[in-house]
């Protein structure tokens, strides 16, 4: 088909438009229907199915899902394991120590909540939404925000089969418009279109830079005398050095099964550090690797977490439309946990989306849901914890933490010594020149506690189609060879959980080669790049990971 006969795109009306099928959107959408039966709803995610994209720890605090759904504890779900013993340690690079349970703030206890899978806590959900009536769209990705004097008037999906070279091929679709009287965002961290519309609307005025960190997972079969259903067991400390922020955790959910990850702050100043090493390197300390002798890894995946917290959270509404989940940021650092705000900022957003539709009210700015928030259990939560970010990426690891622990014991009583403190720079621009820095050497992998990047890829499922466009955008080559190559060593080949990115010496002269296939939509390089020289954008729908029970 030649591009001047590509056909127009046929639209879709709906009352309101939700992109992204986790937590927060299928929150949104089940309040929505619960307030407004007869309002017509659409989730369109970018995953094959809905699940497929989620990764999280998880130990869910279940304070979203009692207000949304009471009586799910009676039904059965995804989350059957509760939290029975909880565990802090400072790991050294021979041992480590337990850190008493009555020093820690009141906040940081997981008694009461739930080991599982997010992704199919999604699954579960959305079978919920679809009950009430609520249509979700799987496999098809949001790839540009609509407008209309002013305001955000829906989305549209992404054409499928388009060719490497730009041009249609055979089998070519024209993507959907889908328009709404409100569009909320719920695309998880880093969200292509969020960038956007915090960029047009200039929603982060006035807010701290964006901080984010890299979570890495993977879920273990283990033997049955090495599990402890309910123990969640979190740790700092080796492999880290203490100017490296990060942390870890080992969570034993049912069925024999293990969950086990490491998160790696991505403000770290070492071109040469590789987060998925540090994590391999991890599971082999002597508190840890007995956790998975005899047992099998089953699949593995990383994702971008936000961590900047209540400073960072950017102005949430605007015409047309709002932020929800951890498009917003909602993650609490210090708990390692987000899904619960997640859904209750699209449980409030529904809310205020409801009231404005039962008034006559489309397209403008949701400024009751803005106001909101703060006040509301997302911004209690958050602000707790707001200090403890800063003080960690200002003092390091050990005294970092235990003043940001002094800090949440005095913010429950009410006062800070501290006030709010500044993130300073953003993730991108931490980076120290290669030649400021010792280069690392990592062991190579055992191939049964310790993997290599490509096999564990292949856990993650991950497949795209590969004639089409690279999803993974370089503004300018010269600059990539220049900058990231030359003066930072190219980070960018250790800091991809995936493998995508390369530097292949060819005649003498280094070339950047982009393994886009092996990509499991993480963001990382949307945000680590010294020149912000990267852009992730939205492949063709249903493309990336497919994550069983992660």
């Amino acid at each position: 088909m030649a591009e001047d006969e590509i056909p127009p795109r046929e639209a879709m009306e709906f009352d309101v438009v939700i992109v992204g099928a986790g937590p927060a959107g299928l929150a949104a959408a089940i309040r929505l229907k619960q307030l407004s039966p007869d309002l017509t709803i659409v989730v369109v995610e970018k995953g094959s199915e809905v699940g497929a994209h989620i990764l999280s720890g998880a130990v869910i605090d279940p304070i979203a899902l009692d207000r949304l759904i009471p009586e799910w504890r009676s039904e059965d779900t995804p989350l059957k394991t509760q939290v029975s013993d909880d565990r802090f340690y400072m790991l050294t690079p021979k041992g480590g120590f337990r850190l008493p349970n009555f020093m820690m703030p009141p906040l940081m206890s997981n008694h009461g909540n739930y080991i599982g899978s997010l992704g199919n806590v999604c699954r579960w959900l959305a079978t919920k939404a679809e009950a009430l009536g609520v249509e979700i769209y799987p496999g098809f990705a949001a790839a540009e925000v609509l407008f209309e004097n002013g305001a955000v008037v829906g989305i549209a999906t992404g054409d499928m089969g388009v060719g490497k070279d730009g041009k249609p091929h055979a089998g070519f679709a024209r993507g959907m418009e889908l328009r709404g009287k409100y569009t909320l965002f719920a695309e998880g961290a880093r969200g292509h279109l969020t960038k956007r519309l915090i960029a047009h609307f200039d929603l982060a005025q006035g807010r701290e830079p964006p901080k984010f960190g890299i979570g890495l997972k993977e879920l273990w079969q283990v033997a049955p005398e090495k599990h402890k259903p309910g123990l969640v067991q979190h740790s700092f400390g080796w492999p880290l050095d203490n100017r490296t922020g990060g942390g870890s955790f080992l969570y034993h959910t049912d069925d024999n099964t293990v969950l086990v990850g490491f998160v790696l702050h991505l403000n770290y100043q070492n071109p040469y550090l590789n987060p998925f090493e540090e994590f391999q390197r991890f599971k082999t300390h002597p508190l840890v690797r007995d956790t998975f002798a005899g047992g099998k890894r089953l699949s593995y995946g990383a994702r971008a977490i936000t961590e900047g917290g209540y400073q960072s959270v950017p102005k949430l509404s605007f015409p047309g439309g709002a932020l929800i989940g951890c498009a917003a940021g909602f993650v609490n650092v210090p708990r390692i946990k987000g899904s619960h705000n997640a859904m209750l900022s699209g449980m409030l957003a529904a809310e205020h989306v409801a009231a404005a539709l039962g008034a006559g009210r489309a397209n403008d700015s949701l400024d009751g849901y803005e106001d909101a928030w703060r006040a509301s259990d997302i911004g209690r939560d958050l602000w707790k914890v707001r200090n403890a970010k800063p003080l960690w990426s200002r003092f390091g690891t050990l005294l970092g933490i235990a003043l940001g622990g002094f800090d949440m014991w005095t913010n429950t009583l009410g006062f800070s010594l501290f006030g709010t403190l500044g993130h300073g720079k953003a993730d991108a621009e931490t980076l120290k020149p290669a030649a400021q820095c010792t280069r690392i050497v990592y062991p190579k992998p055992d191939g049964k506690l310790t993997f290599d990047r490509l096999s564990s890829v292949y856990l993650s499922n991950t497949n795209h189609e590969e004639d089409q466009p690279v999803h993974l955008l370089v503004k300018d080559l010269a600059l990539q060879k220049a900058s990231e190559h030359d003066a930072y060593g190219g980070p960018s080949a250790r800091y991809c959980p995936a493998g995508v990115y390369e530097w292949v010496e060819e005649g003498g002269t280094p070339r950047f080669v982009i393994n886009a296939q092996n990509c499991v939509h993480c963001k990382t390089c949307d945000i680590k790049d010294p020149n912000r020289n990267i852009t992730w954008v939205a492949p063709e729908g249903g493309g990336g990971p497919n994550y069983p029970n992660m």
